[in-house]
């Protein structure tokens, strides 16, 4: 066979019958999931694609539209990166419990774990801690694969056991643990970083620095060569307590002012979940916002106009803690899939070749 030869498209029968194993599973993970939703009193909400900004964080990239009013006038449109500002506006109206299976779009990802298109499940609850959405987490993914008649979650070879406990590790317990840093060290009381630190942490230990690189790309070097591929390994993984540099959308811990109330679910080294206590402040948020998209402008010289519905709202929320799921990572894990295109019933085509 010729190794250059087109792969036959997702409807071709023969790769369909192959797909459709996972494609049932996902279909009977999505129903017990809402079924779990419902018997915990959620409301499930449906929210517009079409936004006026896409989100506003700085290495998120959307795509880009228009419309048209009825005289021919053109205005700016995107579609939603997350149904985040829809959902946080839900609760400003009064819901107090909702859950949102939506599909989100985001540009330059595309890869085994990547789709420009993907379903995200967010869920938010009004009055209660983030560590409610950490209890929700764990009973989702024992869910997920009791629902498959699945042991384990499995990915490339590695497996991660959904019905133990989970590790719970903080951010600066990962950075000593995995690279022999003090992340915390960089860290003001007041959240700013000092990037020289930092950068000498790195050389310290061996890792290379460019001399453009901010303080966050260097926290995300170290994330994702040192630390990442030891997370969710055996049993899930709890990522706690981002810096409030890393989390645009989460109110600081009461603890320690140096971090939020942020994490991330991981398994089998693949990221799940990302949850917050979210942040109600609304001149903060603005304020987060810009800094996000300056840094946006600076490293891709494009910014996202801010939403200042969005804004308003946030003035009238309740404090809730939030959180966005990958539902299709999660069917992979699930079911044994190795792409992600294997558990989407229609692929967006390739482009970009």
């Amino acid at each position: 066979m010729n190794s250059s030869a087109k792969a036959s498209p997702w409807w071709t029968s023969s790769v369909h019958a192959d797909r459709r194993p996972f494609l049932i599973g996902r279909n009977a993970i999505q129903a017990a999931l809402r079924g779990f939703f419902a018997r915990e009193d959620f409301i499930e909400v449906d929210t517009a694609v079409l936004q006026v900004s896409p989100g506003n964080e700085a290495h998120l990239h959307a795509f880009a539209t228009e419309a048209l009013t009825t005289d021919g006038q053109r205005a700016p449109f995107y579609l939603h990166t997350s149904p985040e500002f829809a959902c946080k506006k839900l609760l400003a109206a009064g819901e107090e419990r909702i859950s949102c299976f939506a599909h989100v779009y985001r540009n330059r990802e595309r890869g085994p774990l990547h789709h420009p298109e993907f379903t995200m499940l967010e869920w938010y609850r009004a009055g209660e801690s983030y560590e409610s959405l950490m209890m929700d987490c764990v009973r989702i993914l024992a869910l997920a694969a009791e629902t498959v008649k699945a042991g384990t979650l499995a990915y490339r070879g590695v497996a991660s056991d959904p019905f133990a406990g989970p590790e719970r590790l903080s951010v600066a317990e990962a950075f000593e643990r995995h690279a022999g840093i003090d992340l915390l060290a960089s860290v003001a009381a007041d959240g700013s970083t000092d990037r020289n630190h930092l950068a000498a942490e790195l050389r310290r230990v061996g890792m290379r620095v460019a001399d453009d690189d901010g303080w966050a790309d260097l926290f995300s070097r170290v994330l994702v060569e040192k630390i990442e591929p030891h997370l969710g390994f055996g049993r899930i993984t709890i990522l706690d307590e981002y810096p409030v540099s890393e989390a645009a959308l989460a109110r600081p811990s009461a603890r320690d002012p140096r971090v939020a109330e942020r994490f991330e679910l991981y398994a089998c080294g693949v990221e799940l979940a990302n949850g917050f206590g979210e942040l109600t402040n609304a001149a903060e948020q603005r304020r987060r916002f810009e800094i996000e998209m300056a840094e946006k402008a600076r490293v891709y010289g494009e910014t996202y106009p801010i939403d200042e519905d969005f804004l308003a709202a946030l003035a009238l929320m309740p404090e809730a803690s939030g959180i966005a799921l990958g539902f299709d990572r999660l069917v992979m894990l699930a079911t044994g899939a190795s792409r992600i295109d294997q558990v989407l019933w229609a692929p967006v085509a390739e482009y970009g070749r």
